[in-house]
């Protein structure tokens, strides 16, 4: 073991590892496994060599002149072996190399493509499971697709379209086994918004949002969903729903109706309120509430509440209340479809229907790359030519907010169901972008997981991806077999389903433990909430993430600073201040501020503990060198404390002369010889 002498010696501290440090004193401490105070003579860079032979290396950037210390750890011998800056750039070639080679690893494989972990374990109850929770979703999914399509502005039959083969896809790419693929009505709503109703536009807009997609998560940029807040989330959700439940009051009471916007929406809604058709709004009202009435029935429970205490009929009966509260809205649509047929009579319709749906299969082809011109009857241009470049310029910033929002929704479902396991939001949008991609070949328009559909996955008891298999064959039976009876569905009852759907969705509830938990986190939400119903929604959720940025700024240029008066052991009194935080250009003339302020009142040496600054930058290398300057101009000592390697580099690199200590004891007799000299240091 070393001593507290001047000649270096090797010392071992465990059978598993032993430290050399050559030209570097090293004085014992009181504990038996901890080197307190190191007094380095030279700096370079060391190889970490175990005594298994396993090799490493630690950089130890070179440090001032003036430092008399450093906290180092017993458990590796640090040997000289300085790379160059050529050395370093001819290294990346043998890297990239590694890279590609571990990108074909067995591991990587297991993890991009996730059946191979789940399917070789795969049993009869796994299939029992998967087989009740697929075809209940999918008696969900049917309806919601629909109701959803009216809200992109699209035919009903390009719902269904973008409703089964995301989900085989899904069974593959997938990391979470209760994620539905599939429209959703926010992503309907964002879709409507770029594509105005135009089904070459959201196609090829689902092509380019799953690409989008698909690069984002094999460039690893799943980190971006981190931007938005959980008061942003909130806000844009809220805004949203009510934009949904606006859009859907027109087919509720049987109107005509614009706009984009929540107020355009009501703008229009309030000018045409008069043509109000009585059975249409009649039927959508009485769907509304009986669908919440059903959306009850879940929770009642005959017997006891242990399903082990209770009898076979009164399981049936709750699984029954259960099947019955879940499948409420392919009921409504059954129901209200059958009264619609009941009541058609040669041509005279009693409600709004959703007309005919084409039957059969879409036809698997690229996804259009321009829209064609189309003239009526007239010859008058209904829709006018857009070559690729239109449409993009057209689809503008959504191309962007629709990946990020769909990937959102996504891992809502993935956390909201984990169990406490870790989400992969990489392989979440591998996934949903390959989706994406396949469904604009059966002329989808973009989908993601919705949380709703995936609440009821969940409950049914679903056990890996493979449910999906069951969800996407029962669309394409819906497609095969029940398309001429869609025609008969009033278009109040899909307006009634979507309106019971997302009023559960404006988050009201995280309001109060908000208010009570941190108050200015309100001023994001509630700005994002306004924007979203004012401006276009790609506008709104900017603002939102806008002002999070500018909150982030603020704090980052604003550290706070502890201030303690400290006394050496022969009674000099200097003053210690310790930041918080990173030195950064927003924040390092505030602190400059700060410590100038204090040095002038207190006129006693002051020091800086550096232990919580673990970054700096060139700016703020020189501010504290004008602050080292200011403190010398009027004779008064400024040292430095515990500096971080990294922020050392940076002063190093900015000429900055200063002194800085890693030691108590040093830190005092440099203040007391300054102190006795009247010099500044």
């Amino acid at each position: 073991m070393a001593n507290n002498n001047d000649s270096p010696e090797p010392a071992t501290f465990s059978s598993t590892f032993s430290l050399t440090i050559p030209r570097i004193d090293i004085r014992r401490t009181s504990s038996d496994t901890q080197l307190d105070k190191v007094q380095i003579k030279s700096a370079s860079v060391y190889n970490i060599h175990g005594l298994s032979g396993s090799q490493h290396s630690l950089s130890v950037p070179p440090i001032h002149k003036d430092v008399v210390g450093y906290r180092g750890s017993n458990e590796f011998i640090l040997t000289d072996d300085k790379q160059s800056t050529m050395d370093q750039i001819k290294a990346i070639g043998p890297w990239a190399r590694r890279k590609c080679k571990n990108m074909c690893r067995r591991k990587i494989l297991y993890k991009r493509v996730p059946v191979l972990n789940w399917l070789p374990k795969y049993n009869m109850d796994d299939a029992v499971g998967d087989l009740v929770a697929g075809i209940t979703v999918g008696l969900t999914v049917i309806p919601q697709a629909l109701a959803y399509s009216s809200i992109a502005g699209l035919p009903a039959a390009y719902g269904l379209y973008g409703s089964f083969i995301g989900c085989f896809v899904y069974i593959l790419l997938g990391s979470c086994k209760d994620v539905p693929m599939g429209p959703t009505a926010i992503a309907s709503l964002l879709t409507f918004q770029a594509c105005d109703g135009v089904w070459q536009r959201a196609v090829l807009l689902c092509f380019l949002t799953g690409l989008i997609e698909l690069l984002m998560g094999l460039f690893g940029l799943g980190f971006l969903i981190d931007f938005v807040s959980g008061p942003v989330s909130s806000g844009f959700t809220s805004a949203v729903s009510l934009i949904i439940l606006s859009s859907q009051v027109k087919d509720l009471l049987g109107i005509a109706a614009k706009g984009n916007t929540f107020i355009e929406q009501w703008s229009s809604i309030i000018d045409d309120i008069h043509n109000t058709q009585v059975g249409d709004a009649l039927m959508g009202f009485i769907c509304i509430v009986v669908l919440l009435l059903m959306r009850l029935l879940p929770r009642i429970k005959v017997g006891p509440p242990d399903a082990c205490d209770q009898s076979v009929a009164q399981k049936i009966i709750n699984k029954s209340l259960w099947l019955i509260g879940t499948a409420r809205n392919a009921i409504i649509v059954v129901v209200c479809g059958g009264i619609g047929a009941a009541f058609y009579e040669n041509g005279k319709e009693p409600f709004r229907m959703i007309g005919d749906v084409p039957s059969g299969l879409p036809s698997v082809q690229a996804p259009p790359f321009s829209v064609p011109e189309v003239r009526d009857a007239n010859g008058t241009i209904v829709q006018e030519y857009e070559s690729f470049g239109d449409m993009l310029q057209g689809l503008g910033s959504m191309l962007i907010v629709i990946p990020l929002i769909a990937l959102l929704e996504n891992i809502a479902i993935c956390k909201a169901f984990a169990d406490g396991k870790p989400v992969d939001a990489t392989q979440e949008l591998i996934a949903i972008g390959v989706s994406n991609i396949a469904n604009s070949f059966v002329q989808g328009y973009p989908g993601t997981g919705a949380l709703s559909r995936g609440a009821v996955n969940n409950a049914s008891g679903v056990r890996t991806p493979f449910g999906g298999l069951y969800t996407g064959l029962l669309v394409i039976l819906a497609l095969l077999f029940f398309t001429p009876y869609f025609f008969y569905i009033p278009r109040a009852a899909l307006a009634a389903i979507i309106i019971a759907a997302v009023i559960f969705m404006i988050e009201v509830r995280v309001v109060k433990p908000m208010w009570r938990s941190k108050k200015t986190d309100l001023i994001p939400g509630i700005a994002t909430f306004i924007a979203c119903l004012a401006l276009p929604l790609e506008y709104g959720i900017l603002v939102g993430i806008g002002l999070n940025i500018l909150f982030i700024l603020y704090h980052a240029a604003r550290p706070k600073i502890h201030m303690d008066q400290a006394v050496t052991p022969c009674g000099v009194k200097y003053l210690m201040l310790t930041p918080d935080r990173c030195l950064i250009f927003p924040s390092v003339d505030y602190v400059r501020n700060l410590i100038n302020k204090h040095g002038l009142k207190s006129q006693i040496p002051v020091v800086i503990d550096c232990t919580h600054i673990y970054g700096a930058d060139f700016t703020a290398a020189q501010v504290i060198d004008t602050l080292i300057k200011d403190f010398k101009s009027r004779n008064q000592l400024l040292l430095f404390l515990n500096l971080k390697p990294s922020v050392g580099n940076v002063f190093e690199g900015a000429d900055l002369e200063y002194r800085v200590f890693y030691d108590f004891e040093q830190l005092d007799k440099a203040i007391q010889e300054c102190r006795r000299k009247s010099i500044p240091a």
